[in-house]
């Protein structure tokens, strides 16, 4: 945003400056504010409330067009959005400088206060298009008013995920059109790239339209550049939503890029992306309605379908090729946009419920099927889970089973979390599940977690890598039931002296400690860390001539992280951040210093 900030008295020259300083704002004179009133996104007044809103009144037209406007008093006690709360971001301007001074936001708008969404403006959250049917103050009094109002998703995107977690108890979730004409809703709310034309016309809609639809066109020779308009035409019959709205992509051959639509296209982009694609790359995918004339000319038996494949990443034809005047065209979706089936591979961290990722907790969160590896994952960390979800732990399934019960709910539609301990990508047996997926099509994610070894240096409290003694950190495991390449056995991976994390292997750990001192000094630092972040967690610090003696005596089990290396409680290294020959930038009163 582009801020002026107006200090209305000396006395508020301070908070004037904070604030300026930390928004990057503008500090203006008052009589300026009417010359600059089309200039700047949002005007911070500090000083009284009075004279704020003397100084805008005269200027004042309508909240889709007038910047936002703050008031702070001189003091910086007092924070108060004054004008264009929603639509022009001040309640979110608010919040920020209230955060900057350490104080309570002042908010009056009703939504905001209720923690209902703000149906004005979260489309702007997540780059869809709003449309609506009747007035939409009224449908807005509806909804924060909590009349019944009906939620109807078509996709699945960021914004959805949103709505689904935090949807308000007036709002029933529907999947089709026909539960909105048989339930008595005031309102219905639609996140959709499809038209629906067969509600009650005196049912007040919101329309969010997602661009999330791939556009592949084939185009005759020298079509005029009026066939936008008779794609949009073909688009609307099929019940498909402005291109310009819902259509992320539009794709065709390259040999088309200089026919009129594609320039006109290409100069006028409608902030949409053209794709071109060889004959070669479109040939190689398999469509539905291939042809034999198209290929002769163009050198492929597809164009429109093939492209709109192509640019969804394989994803799903949700028209196949219809023919219009110039052209034939075919709508493609992502099959990450779907409203079916997904897994999602889920990091769980270390244990400690409180370090699974943001993310990881909304999957979590909006699951229909859990499946935790119960003998790694604490249970603590299902909680969260949905009413009605199924919440299984994989500790006594076999892989077939696990990928069965995975495949039963994927069939249904249904969202799976396989939440593994850590990081999956380390030591997390996810390739066989994966080879599964893929041999049946399933489509899924992977969203990391923290590994038990970053989790080992912060419950050591120590820096694993120092300046000029140690750079590298080494995740492995001792060789027991599952062999180790001849380059990685232990003793070689030794030679380097580097910081060692070694997974699942204190039951071997006689053998782990012979191989480490072949190369490392008895005398190096060790730690046993029983359960990282767990309740019941312990670690047990050493030297290296005793790291086995430690593990027995303790009758630690498979669920401990073994850490070698001088870097364990080491304050002595010197980070090059604090080196008197690294160049940075640090504060020293209002001024800013090179050093």
């Amino acid at each position: 945003m582009k801020i002026a900030v107006i200090q209305i008295s000396e006395a508020g020259r301070h908070v004037a400056y904070c604030i300026q300083q930390e928004l990057g704002a503008q500090l203006i004179e008052r009589t300026a504010v009417g010359a600059h009133w089309k200039d700047y996104n949002a005007f911070v007044f500090v000083g009284a409330m009075g004279i704020c809103v003397r100084t805008i009144a005269p200027y004042i037209e309508d909240k889709h067009t007038d910047p936002a406007v703050v008031c702070v008093d001189s003091f910086g006690k007092h924070v108060i959005s004054v004008l264009s709360g929603h639509v022009g971001g001040a309640n979110d301007l608010t919040k920020q400088i209230a955060g900057v001074l350490g104080v309570d936001p002042i908010i009056t708008t009703q939504s905001d206060n209720a923690g209902l969404w703000p149906l004005d403006t979260i489309y702007e959250n997540y780059n869809w298009h709003m449309s609506y049917v009747g007035n939409l103050n009224t449908a807005i009094g509806k909804f924060v008013n909590r009349e019944p109002v009906a939620l109807l998703l078509d996709i699945r995107d960021e914004g959805t995920d949103y709505l689904e977690r935090t949807c308000p108890q007036h709002v029933t979730i529907v999947k089709s059109a026909d539960e909105i004409m048989d339930g008595n809703y005031a309102l219905a709310i639609i996140v959709s790239p499809f038209i629906y034309s067969n509600l009650p016309s005196d049912l007040l809609v919101v329309q969010y339209t997602p661009q999330v639809l791939d556009l592949g066109i084939g185009l005759a020779h020298q079509a005029p550049v009026d066939t936008y308009e008779d794609i949009q035409q073909l688009l609307s019959e099929h019940h498909i939503c402005l291109w310009s709205e819902c259509i992320r992509n539009i794709c065709t051959i390259d040999i088309k890029a200089e026919e009129p639509v594609i320039q006109k296209f290409q100069a006028e982009r409608y902030g949409l992306e053209l794709k071109l694609y060889t004959a070669d790359e479109l040939a190689k995918v398999d469509v539905p309605t291939p042809s034999e004339m198209v290929e002769k000319h163009v050198g492929t038996p597809s164009v429109c379908e093939a492209a709109a494949l192509l640019v969804s990443n394989h994803g799903k034809l949700l028209l196949p090729k219809v023919k219009g005047k110039n052209f034939t065209l075919a709508v493609a979706i992502d099959c990450k946009y779907l409203r079916e089936g997904h897994i999602e591979i889920v990091g769980a961290g270390p244990g400690d419920p409180d370090l699974v990722s943001v993310r990881g907790r909304k999957m979590l969160e909006r699951a229909d099927l859990i499946l935790y590896a119960g003998s790694l994952v604490p249970k603590a960390l299902t909680d969260c889970h949905k009413p009605g979800a199924v919440v299984r732990s994989s500790a006594d399934m076999n892989l077939e089973e696990q990928c069965a019960l995975m495949k039963e709910h994927y069939d249904k539609g249904h969202f799976i979390v396989r939440l593994h301990t850590g990081d999956p990508c380390i030591f997390g047996a996810i390739q066989e599940q994966m080879a599964f997926f893929d041999a049946n099509g399933m489509d899924y994610h992977i969203t990391p977690g923290i590994s038990s070894f970053l989790a080992a240096a912060a419950e050591l409290q120590s820096q694993f890598t120092i300046p000029e003694r140690c750079q590298t950190i080494i995740l492995t495991r001792g060789e027991g039931r599952t062999p180790m390449p001849e380059k990685e056995q232990l003793h070689l991976l030794a030679r380097s002296q580097s910081t060692m994390c070694i997974f699942l292997s204190a039951s071997i750990v006689d053998d782990v400690q012979r191989e480490l001192l072949q190369e490392y000094p008895e005398d190096t630092p060790v730690a046993a860390c029983y359960h990282l972040t767990w309740p019941d967690q312990k670690i047990y610090r050493g030297k290296l001539k005793d790291l086995a003696k430690i593990v027995h005596d303790n009758r630690l089990t498979l669920t401990t992280m073994l850490v070698v290396g001088e870097a364990i409680d080491n304050r002595q290294g010197l980070s090059e951040l604090y080196s008197k020959h690294f160049t940075h930038l640090f504060r020293q009163g209002d001024d800013e210093v090179t050093s």
